[in-house]
């Protein structure tokens, strides 16, 4: 493939290093030496030795939190795939700038910076305070008719999320969650998750926001009709992850993309939320492995997509609390649980500095 956006993308790629194989090693050993029984802290004990070998020397430093919340309009929403209507991207990217969201009530509470990016909505914003304008366009083309993006908005859209991993490094974040918010962007996500893990479009294509069964079947018919599309045409039969990303998927989850490989790139974690996060999480992995290593899954929604790709990602959820939401929540509801591993790992005494005696052999 020679879109616009494979120079970019390479150069990222090309810079990514694996976190420190050292310093997980160092956390293993001093989580096994912490007053309890070893492995008994379970998920939380591999959460912390992911973070050290990821923060290494500066693992007892406070964790600077913020989410990105991406915005876009998808043009398959004429098809009838969502139980809202296309205005209610704007609605609430409004809603969102005006604090009234659940993104904003859980970031507010545990003290996450909120980032709200419009990247393809489809209306005009005036100059909203809060908003990061980054519009590529008024949101995709009707990929049941065309591909979504044409090269050179695909790279637009991810050059978002690249620079947004760049400025997030200038300002010292530490921990990033990626949300969303789209009309019909659980079809986009759906079709991705079937292209990369060849899955049946059936068996990852839920109700999204809330469809009844008659609509749910009509959304599966327009996803396998998109993948008919798309998907065997002579340069998709590799099924290259930039080409489906432009083909099926949505301006804001190429930004999602860009930010997770940039993410890397500056050795920042991020905390992916739910489907259509994970969707971007999946692309950026195919194109570059090494991204698996600075992801954590937030939690497991209710889309059954979404297990798929958790498993196509080799990501084990921090939590399962049957939520269908998006914004960036359940990634948010999973950032105290990160920092609680790490406020265990730093703070909790070793058998030795506590004088207790360990375990028999």
């Amino acid at each position: 493939m020679k879109a616009l956006a494979w120079p970019t993308v390479s150069k990222i790629v090309s810079t990514i290093k694996l976190p420190s194989e050292q310093w997980r090693v160092a956390a293993r050993t001093r989580l096994d030496s912490l007053t309890k029984p070893p492995g008994s802290l379970g998920m939380l004990e591999d959460i912390a030795a992911q973070m050290v070998s990821i923060r290494r020397e500066r693992s007892a430093e406070p964790l600077r939190k913020a989410v990105y919340i991406f915005a876009a309009d998808h043009g398959i929403a004429v098809e009838g795939v969502s139980a809202y209507r296309t205005e209610v991207t704007r609605q609430m990217v409004l809603n969102f700038l005006a604090e009234g969201a659940a993104i904003n009530v859980l970031a507010k509470l545990h003290h996450v910076q909120m980032n709200v990016v419009d990247v393809g909505v489809n209306a005009d914003f005036d100059a909203e305070a809060g908003l990061l304008s980054c519009k590529v366009r008024k949101g995709t083309c009707n990929m049941l008719l065309e591909a979504a993006m044409n090269e050179e908005e695909l790279a637009q859209a991810i050059g978002v999320g690249i620079e947004l991993a760049a400025q997030a490094k200038s300002r010292d974040e530490s921990l990033l969650a990626a949300g969303e918010m789209g009309i019909g962007n659980t079809t986009a996500a759906s079709a991705i998750t079937s292209a990369l893990t060849n899955t049946p479009a059936a068996l990852v294509t839920g109700k999204g926001t809330g469809l009844s069964s008659s609509a749910q079947a009509r959304k599966q018919q327009v996803v396998e009709a998109v993948l008919r599309k798309h998907l065997f045409a002579d340069r998709m039969n590799s099924k290259e992850p930039l080409e489906i990303l432009r083909c099926v998927g949505g301006l804001e989850i190429a930004a999602m993309t860009g930010l997770m490989l940039g993410a890397a790139q500056h050795e920042i974690p991020v905390i992916v939320d739910g489907f259509i996060s994970t969707a971007a999480a999946a692309i950026a992995f195919a194109i570059a492995p090494q991204v698996h290593s600075y992801l954590f899954a937030g939690h497991q929604s209710e889309e059954p997509g979404h297990r798929v790709l958790l498993e196509y990602l080799g990501l084990r959820p921090i939590l399962s609390l049957n939520m269908r939401l998006g914004e960036g929540t359940g990634a948010v509801l999973a950032m105290p649980i990160v920092e609680s591993a790490m406020h265990l790992y730093n703070e909790m005494a070793t058998f030795a500095s506590a004088g207790v005696s360990e375990a028999k052999e």
